[in-house]
């Protein structure tokens, strides 16, 4: 694994760390989570797949994950965002499926926004627009919320860390520019959405206004009743397959 390790340096002065498959259009590009990175379990189970449909893929780590350069607490959804972007226009060729897992399924339909010419399906796993803002910001108690105002960040315990994470104002602030349930998401592609109903972090019922607020007509919803955030059982990587064949016969590429 590590000697298929390779970095992109962008003009914001980011290295990113990727990982680059090739095979068939359409390719798919694979976005982690907050504090995720490409070597997750959903990420490799996914490259196993597609490189037996012979089909192209893209993992990567946003600035401060993984092993890309820069500290976590500097990063901002712009900034993860620009890095997506950047790994898009450098790095894939052609239509393009993104896979993007909670945090990374904001990214995947921010960097389908920004470049609607290039990425032609989306596959979404508890995907987690606007979560700074609806479902942090919104349930912090008003001691953290003086202390990110006063100080310039809170630290927040996780179920999927030893160590709290360290949530910056600079993240709130900049997570509101960015929000997106609010409106129209203009996107006519076809799009799959999977969720856990025991999800503790997102709840399934944000898959729901997703698929209120795209403009595409080709929408499924796949709910795991006993499923959690992460969806990384056997069942679930069996289904995030599945959906990501789905997406590229109907985009009619090669490989379907």
């Amino acid at each position: 694994m590590e000697d298929r390790i390779r970095f992109l340096d962008t003009q914001e002065g980011r290295r990113l760390a990727y990982c680059l498959t090739s095979g068939a259009s359409p390719g798919v590009v694979f976005l982690p989570g907050f504090k995720s990175d490409m070597e997750g379990t959903k990420a490799l189970a996914l490259e196993t797949h597609l490189k037996a449909e012979g089909r192209a893929l893209l993992r990567f780590d946003y600035s401060g994950h993984g092993r890309s350069s820069g500290a976590f607490e500097d990063g901002t959804i712009g900034a993860w965002k620009a890095d997506t972007v950047a790994v898009i226009d450098a790095l894939t060729q052609g239509p393009q499926i993104l896979v993007g897992s909670s945090m990374g399924g904001w990214l995947a339909l921010l960097a389908t926004l920004a470049r609607p010419d290039r990425v032609k399906g989306l596959v979404l796993i508890a995907p987690a627009p606007d979560f700074t803002e609806k479902l942090m910001w919104a349930n912090f108690g008003e001691a953290a919320k003086k202390k990110i105002l006063r100080e310039g960040w809170v630290a927040m315990p996780s179920d999927y860390d030893d160590e709290p994470y360290k949530i910056t104002r600079a993240l709130i602030e900049d997570g509101r520019d960015h929000q997106l349930l609010d409106g129209p998401i203009a996107f006519d592609g076809p799009v799959r959405l999977l969720h856990g109903q025991e999800d503790p972090d997102v709840p399934w019922e944000w898959s729901m206004k997703i698929a209120e607020r795209l403009t595409s007509h080709d929408v499924i919803i796949s709910l795991n009743k006993s499923g959690d955030h992460r969806l990384s059982e056997p069942d679930d990587i069996t289904r995030l397959c599945r959906a990501v064949d789905e997406v590229a016969s109907k985009l009619g590429g090669e490989g379907a």
